[in-house]
């Protein structure tokens, strides 16, 4: 055997390239953070059928696009989801709901994660938020603001970054000119995973799982139903067990029927699709 070959290194070094920076500095505004979980079921048979009906009026929309509209619209009615809290002991509450979502995109020959936000996700079309969900995923990374303020943030000097940070977590002007979401939703569904506990970058953190049939019990009787898992992670120190339950609960129930109160501009009736129907939820914006 050659003797090269049997002194090979025990490892080598490498640099992080400049996009993995985006995900790391997002972790760090959030290190400070008390995280909590909270994991629930959702009954997707609903969302399921408006994603089919609205195909049929040629929306063509995803799940994603319907779970940012449901978390957004939970949001309005729950403030203490959409707050940050300052080192001397301020809460700040975002009035603007902005819908947070990962992308990976390719920067240099290699995979990087950006955080694309959409602004008003409360009150856009799910067709609208379909459409820049699919600009973040397919147009050029200089083409998408967003994209574009994040990918410059990663090639600063390191210092530099860490100064715009620090400055960040203290005022919420600058912390809204690169960290604008209320909320952030990272789903890897599509890769058969399960659940997902996404680390916390702001105050609410939602991970999403696949959609599998399962059996549930519905009436006494077991059914064969399409479930997905949610994952929330909130900050304790912000939103204690109880009001973070109410707010997933009102996410569930807008999955599983309510939503349907919200979107009569885009359906032209609040009448029930698939087998669950509106539960008692506000109908209007």
């Amino acid at each position: 055997m050659p003797e090269e070959t049997q002194k090979r290194k025990a490892f080598s070094l490498s640099w992080l390239p400049r996009g993995r920076w985006n995900i790391l500095d997002l972790i760090e505004m959030g290190r400070v953070s008390v995280p909590t979980y909270m994991l629930c079921d959702i009954d997707m048979t609903w969302a399921e059928g408006l994603r089919a009906k609205l195909a049929n009026l040629g929306q063509r929309v995803t799940i994603t696009a319907i779970l940012l509209k449901a978390i957004a619209i939970a949001q309005r009615h729950h403030p203490a989801t959409r707050t940050a809290l300052l080192p001397w002991g301020g809460v700040v509450t975002f009035n603007e709901i902005v819908a947070g979502f990962t992308v990976e995109r390719h920067v240099d020959c290699g995979p990087a994660v950006f955080l694309g936000t959409i602004h008003q996700a409360d009150t856009k079309s799910i067709e609208e938020i379909a459409s820049e969900l699919q600009d973040y995923g397919q147009k050029p990374i200089d083409q998408v603001p967003q994209l574009a303020i994040e990918n410059r943030f990663a090639g600063m000097p390191w210092l530099l970054r860490k100064l715009i940070l620090w400055v960040g977590t203290r005022i919420p002007q600058i912390r809204l000119r690169y960290l604008s979401a209320t909320f952030g939703l990272s789903s890897l569904g599509k890769y058969g995973v399960k659940t997902l506990i996404p680390p916390s970058v702001c105050t609410s953190i939602f991970g999403v799982g696949s959609v599998d049939d399962r059996p549930v019990v519905r009436d006494g009787k077991i059914e064969i139903r399409p479930m997905l898992s949610l994952t929330y992670n909130f900050d304790h120190r912000l939103i204690d067990g109880a009001p973070a339950a109410r707010f997933v609960d009102e996410i569930r129930n807008l999955l599983e029927g309510g939503l349907s109160g919200y979107l009569i501009d885009e359906l032209g009736t609040t009448g029930s699709i698939g087998s669950s129907g509106p539960i008692g939820l506000p109908t209007g914006p």
